[in-house]
């Protein structure tokens, strides 16, 4: 099976993303976990992308405040999809890593999900990873239909206490 990585631009991103690292272990996908700044170590940036194809990675997942140039930056050196998480790390409460994010120039795409939008990250890549893989693609049905049942019982609960009929 093929595994994810999580890099995180500075390890203040670490506590927001543990959703991703939960939904990837419920799901029994691998993944690492890493700390690289686009901007501090950009050579380390290149050449963890480069490699990642052979070292087994199927999708990138980078979460990035601020200017949140990670994603773009990894995905100039990997033909990996990479996900983008921008992170709610500044005073413009993470509208500026949206931004950044998910304006890449023509013909270097990054898919970028919701603000601190760790868990959704996840879904993605394990979507992606899914495509050819047949027990993941049935894992992630199973996972659907947990999540469709707890609302179908938060209804239930809901309609007994408060319904007047």
């Amino acid at each position: 099976m093929k595994k994810v990585a999580i890099i995180m631009g500075s390890d203040s991103d670490l506590k927001a993303l543990t959703g991703a690292m939960d939904t990837l272990k419920a799901l029994e996908i691998p993944y690492a976990v890493r700390v690289i700044s686009a901007h501090r170590t950009p050579e380390a940036a290149a050449a963890f992308a480069r490699a990642a194809a052979g070292e087994g990675y199927g999708v990138i997942i980078a979460a990035a405040g601020k200017a949140a140039h990670l994603a773009g930056a990894l995905a100039a050196n990997t033909l990996l999809p990479v996900v983008g998480i921008p992170m709610k790390s500044s005073t413009l409460d993470g509208l500026d890593a949206l931004l950044s994010t998910v304006q890449m120039p023509s013909g270097m795409p990054v898919a970028t999900v919701a603000i601190d939008g760790a868990v959704n990250a996840a879904l993605l890549a394990a979507q992606i990873l899914a495509l050819s893989d047949g027990a993941l693609a049935g894992r992630l049905a199973d996972y659907r239909a947990a999540q469709r049942a707890k609302v179908e019982e938060k209804d239930r609960q809901i309609f007994e206490a408060y319904s007047n009929l």
